[in-house]
């Protein structure tokens, strides 16, 4: 399978499985960005101000709840994909050990062969409207982020870094360049974040001339 350019058949039945890596790796370095003092309670609360006791501020709090909901969704849907690996690995006689990643370096080699079956539903998982197409995949990571963050609109750039540093271990595990679905994911979710600061400024520029 060619990584860049992913041009044949089990290069197109497998692109699913970078964009999976990435949405790991990104789902952790967005977790470590986070305030952890904002864990306590979920969504927004509202406190008077020291200087005027009438005008409420606007607290942002972690959504826990969801927070542990995506996650769980996220692991159960990479130990589906981590079953299949594991199956085509045995297959092929070799070994299979997530601990030493050789998971995503027999898939970034592409020195396999592919079912029918399995090939439709990695074509299935990544189409536009599939689990790890770009669209549903960018709107996790960026539904992640903002759960973790309360919506604050304070923290959009320190998701935004926390993204950029997630992807870039996605490459290293991959062993280069990711295949370009998951360049695709990654100009999706910086658009929206790009979105969510135009909104904040917006925001900010309405309660500012009232």
């Amino acid at each position: 399978m060619s990584v860049n350019g992913i041009s044949n058949v089990n290069s197109n039945a497998y692109e699913t499985y970078p964009v999976t890596q990435q949405d790991q790796q990104v789902n952790k370095a967005t977790e470590e960005s986070k305030d952890t003092s904002e864990k306590k309670e979920d969504g927004v609360v509202y406190e008077p101000t020291k200087k005027d006791a009438n005008v409420p501020v606007k607290k942002y709090v972690q959504n826990t709840e969801l927070v542990n909901k995506m996650k769980a969704d996220a692991e159960a849907h990479t130990k589906q994909l981590e079953n299949i690996v594991q199956q085509l690995m045995t297959k092929q006689g070799q070994t299979f050990s997530i601990a030493n990643d050789d998971m995503w370096k027999f898939l970034a080699s592409g020195k396999f062969e592919v079912d029918e079956a399995t090939k439709l539903q990695a074509q299935e998982d990544v189409s536009e409207d599939g689990y790890w197409g770009v669209k549903q995949t960018s709107n996790r990571i960026l539904d992640f982020a903002t759960a973790l963050t309360g919506g604050d609109p304070s923290k959009i750039e320190d998701m935004r870094k926390a993204f950029e540093k997630g992807y870039k271990q996605a490459e290293k595990t991959w062993g280069g360049e990711l295949p370009e679905i998951s360049k695709q994911t990654y100009d999706a979710v910086m658009k929206g974040f790009d979105k969510m600061a135009e909104d904040a400024a917006q925001t900010t520029q309405t309660i500012t001339e009232n």
